[in-house]
């Protein structure tokens, strides 16, 4: 068990430039995030216009054309809130689950309802159980609430011990146990049998969260939805985005599955409506169906696999990734390249303590990763 990290130097090397003295852990809570971000943002100061953004993990293939055609369609109708179209919005998130419509719960981007289920499982009492290093949004949210918060290491290669995270809950006598599958930043999987053993085992007054907003980028049988505990009426929160494979991250779309029972304890701690702009780009995408879906993944797997074959090349190490981004070993202190890259036109993501030489790069287009390989290539050999 490690104890939650000190990010005050992570703090101080982020906001060197701009929003004068406020810190990166006051502005990271629920209230401000906007500002967070922008702060996050603005540590490199004026970039090139033609930047290449592989730091966040977005999609550059973005909205759909049918997507793109339902916003523009539906904005001369954005004075109203359409709250009728609501209920066709929740039964065709259910329809395309194999799930019922009262075991769905929308919200902006799936973070809003990963920071719901921590409010309503998560206590002083009932810790927040989850792997170190991962997402950080629910562990942000539980800590600034005053629950408890208990991180276990992941183990090599890079995957955490479930074990260990059952018997945390059991000696607390229940939690929330939440696991970003594949991982954030790791890009790796919790293997399927692992994921079917705490399943089972789970210790009474205990809920597992699992944040699914990269799993159609794997292509190992070893990662698998945990959709199917849902409909066996387990308790097991999954959430999904629209961020990702679909290319919407600035619409903020996202939903959550599970029992009714959960559900109606999550949903006390939602606070924002989606607007019908962002509803109608969603419907156009997942009216397209496992055709759309299929298409992107596949070109993402076919990029990402050209990038690791040119790492090979060139005996460059790195952690064999599931997910639209990976890390790579760059054997010195990941920073010179985060900082170094972007006046040259490449962003890449921020530092992941305690993987300090791990560099984290979101897999763009083809053009965007040549664009990464010859910028990181003349840092990595200098």
């Amino acid at each position: 068990m490690m104890m939650l990290p000190d990010r005050s130097s992570e703090v101080s090397m982020l906001t060197r430039r701009g929003f004068g003295g406020i810190g990166l852990a006051t502005l990271a809570g629920r209230m401000l995030p906007e500002v967070a971000y922008a702060q996050r943002a603005a540590v490199h100061g004026t970039l090139p216009n033609d930047m290449v953004w592989l730091n966040a993990n977005e999609n550059p293939d973005g909205p759909p054309a049918s997507s793109i055609a339902a916003m523009t369609n539906v904005l001369p109708e954005s004075w109203r809130y359409h709250y009728q179209e609501f209920g066709a919005f929740y039964a065709a998130l259910a329809h395309g689950e194999d799930l019922a419509p009262e075991q769905i719960l929308v919200g902006s981007g799936s973070s809003e309802i990963l920071h719901a289920a921590v409010e309503a499982f998560s206590s002083a009492t009932r810790p927040l159980i989850t792997v170190a290093p991962t997402y950080e949004g629910p562990v942000d949210v539980a800590a600034a609430s005053g629950h408890t918060v208990v991180r276990i290491p992941l183990e090599p290669p890079y995957v955490p011990d479930l074990r260990k995270l059952v018997a945390e809950a059991e000696k607390a006598g229940g939690g929330l146990i939440y696991l970003c599958n594949p991982n954030n930043p790791t890009s790796t999987v919790v293997p399927k049998k692992d994921l079917a053993w705490m399943i089972s085992n789970l210790p009474p007054n205990t809920v597992v969260l699992i944040d699914e907003a990269y799993i159609h980028f794997g292509d190992t049988p070893e990662l698998a939805s945990a959709l199917g505990y849902v409909r066996q009426g387990k308790n097991v929160v999954v959430t999904r985005t629209f961020s990702k494979i679909y290319g919407m991250a600035g619409l903020r779309a996202g939903f959550g599955c599970a029992p009714p029972q959960l559900i109606a304890k999550m949903a006390p701690f939602r606070n924002n409506v989606i607007s019908i702009v962002t509803v109608r780009a969603v419907l156009a995408a997942i009216a397209e169906g496992n055709p759309l879906v299929q298409q992107r993944r596949t070109r993402l797997i076919r990029t990402r696999r050209e990038l690791l074959n040119w790492l090979r090349e060139r005996e460059i190490t790195f952690i064999e990734p599931q997910a639209n981004f990976l890390m790579i070993d760059v054997r010195r202190d990941a920073r010179e390249f985060i900082f170094n890259m972007p006046p040259k036109g490449v962003a890449v993501g921020r530092p992941f303590p305690p993987m300090d030489n791990f560099l984290r790069v979101t897999i763009g287009t083809d053009r965007d990763m040549a664009r990464f390989r010859e910028v990181f290539w003349s840092l990595y050999r200098a």
